[in-house]
């Protein structure tokens, strides 16, 4: 592929560790925020570092990730909506969960993520 949906076959590998980086990271937030109030602290600023870290390593490659939680889908979103067959035509719905980001790059698309919706 051409376009800008086709993969470098050199950063192939590092969009699928930042994808895992991306994941674990979400694993880690849920895990904060079972602890106890002052007791994350010290967690909390390692996970922004590990954050920002990722982040300018991405954009030194002409990569970032995109997280539509929140937002109201649309058909045409550079995602996978998983559970939209659960929904009526014509229900407002939103990006509940991303279960992977959108990866984009300079040209535009990368690699599309996957979600789930709920109604808005």
């Amino acid at each position: 592929m051409s376009d800008a949906r086709a993969e470098d076959k050199n950063s192939g590998p590092l969009i699928d560790l930042a994808v895992e980086s991306w994941r674990f990271s979400k694993l880690f937030l849920k895990v904060l925020s079972k602890l106890d109030a002052g007791e994350d602290k010290r967690y909390v600023s390692q996970y922004a570092y590990f954050s920002d870290r990722l982040r300018d390593h991405l954009a030194q490659a002409g990569l970032k990730l995109v997280n539509l939680e929140g937002q109201p889908y649309e058909a045409g979103m550079a995602i996978s909506a998983l559970n939209l067959d659960e929904f009526a035509p014509g229900d407002a719905l939103i990006v509940t969960q991303m279960l992977d980001p959108v990866i984009m790059g300079e040209a535009g698309i990368v690699r599309p993520g996957s979600a789930l919706l709920g109604k808005a």
